[in-house]
């Protein structure tokens, strides 16, 4: 085997890693609001989004055409320097997904890339005009347009419903999450799929495999790259979930509702003129619009703060993790550059990985009262009893209280969705 074909190999296999981690990093941009306002059930919710996931990424290539053709020069892109810009995204996409940050993925693999690019051959490989047009403006553009009409459309709701009752109202909008819900996920798959397959596209070109003329990438890259972000979609990024659901704002029906149909409407319209855009802010800013939108809601600007703060340091962050990849990668040079380069990322990753089980989110608990941090109060509840699934915390607390002391009599907890629940509880 040749060393072209093996790195050709090691970065296909890379991209799709990073693929995958772009679907369990933004799952919570379709389902974190549906799932905090009881719309759907956390797995069913991840499901749901992995199968619309999967379909979205074949109705459109728009994108893909641009993170090949309109960021880096192609005819200067290496196989060294795609594996880099991948490493970047992937390392990137890891701590802001342990620290539950919603960041941009979608700019972590364009930092990636642009900084291993300036790295291999300096600033003039990139093509700084498209990184302005196609990333840089869309993405406060269309942050702000998110918000805005995610504000208006939540106030407007409250307004028209104000003389309705509440609970039924809010059964109404529970309906109507789950198909705004699933049509953010279809334009998920429609805007950040395309950006995997876009590498792919420019990897196969730097290799001979496919012309630089071409304008749409082999569809056995469509589909490998469908199936990743789909895959990853359903194992389900909960601490971004938790983030997105719980932290930022207390999400209701009528805002969750609200918030999706501006996030799909703001995708797809920017998937359609082949815009890269960070899925992830327009989601959160859509998240923020419902709560500055309905009167008398709670924002947590502390966390808001923080997601804006990486936001603004994502490109350059994961273009000195991509450029000082390269760098490693090519002054070592030949099979043991890329050899060393994939044992690196690998143990990043599983140093990430044994991190986060330090204090474990998943479905049983993602939707947990949020107590002032990503983990706060969770650490705890897990000590002692696992979260079992769909169990109310009052029923957590019971048992914990009762199981630390053996000389109380033992109590019988009876689920809330026993009939003899709602009469008494004896003990």
């Amino acid at each position: 085997m040749s060393l072209d074909l093996f790195l050709l190999i090691i970065v296909v296999v890379t991209a799709l890693a990073f693929d995958f981690t772009n679907g369990f990093h933004d799952t919570g941009n379709a389902m974190a609001t549906s799932i905090a306002s009881g719309a759907l059930k956390p797995k069913a919710a991840v499901t749901l989004s992995a199968c619309l996931n999967l379909l979205g990424a074949f109705l459109s290539t728009a994108v893909a055409a641009t993170i090949a053709k309109g960021l880096v020069d192609a005819h200067l892109v290496s196989l060294e320097l795609v594996f880099a810009g991948l490493v970047g995204g992937i390392v990137w996409n890891l701590l802001t997904w342990l620290l539950g940050i919603p960041s941009s993925s979608s700019h972590a693999l364009i930092g990636g890339i642009v900084g291993a690019m300036i790295a291999a051959v300096g600033g003039h490989g990139v093509i700084w005009s498209g990184v302005v047009s196609k990333v840089l403006v869309p993405a406060v553009v269309a942050t702000v347009i998110a918000t805005l009409i995610a504000s208006v459309g939540t106030w407007l709701v409250y307004r028209i419903t104000r003389n309705v009752d509440e609970k039924h109202a809010e059964k109404v909008f529970q309906r109507g999450q789950i198909g705004s819900a699933a049509l953010v996920s279809l334009a998920h798959g429609t805007n950040d799929a395309q950006k995997t397959m876009g590498v792919i596209f420019l990897a196969l070109m730097s290799y001979g495999a496919v012309s630089t003329s071409a304008t749409l990438p082999p569809l056995w890259v469509i589909v490998s790259c469908a199936i990743a972000m789909a895959a990853g979609t359903y194992t389900g990024g909960w601490r971004i979930i938790r983030t997105l659901g719980k932290g930022l704002v207390e999400i209701k029906p009528p805002q969750g509702m609200a918030a999706e149909s501006a996030a799909a409407a703001v995708i797809l319209l920017s998937s359609h003129f082949g815009y890269s855009l960070s899925t992830t802010q327009v989601a959160t800013g859509s998240v923020l619009g419902s709560g500055v939108g309905k009167p008398g809601a709670q924002v947590r600007w502390g966390v808001a703060g923080r997601m804006v703060s990486a936001w603004l340091v994502t490109l350059p962050m994961a273009g000195g993790v991509g450029s000082g990849a390269y760098g490693l990668v090519h002054g070592i040079g030949g099979y043991p550059g890329i050899i060393v380069g994939v044992a690196l990322l690998i143990t990043a990753t599983l140093a990430i990985w044994l991190r986060s089980r330090r204090a474990r989110i998943d479905h049983h608990n993602v939707n947990a009262e949020w107590e002032g941090s990503l983990t706060g109060g969770l650490t705890d509840i897990d000590a002692h009893v696992p979260a079992p699934a769909q169990s109310p915390l009052v029923e957590q607390a019971l048992r914990t209280a009762f199981e630390a002391d053996p000389e109380i009599p033992q109590l019988t907890v009876i689920t809330s969705d026993a009939p003899p629940a709602r009469e008494v509880v004896r003990s």
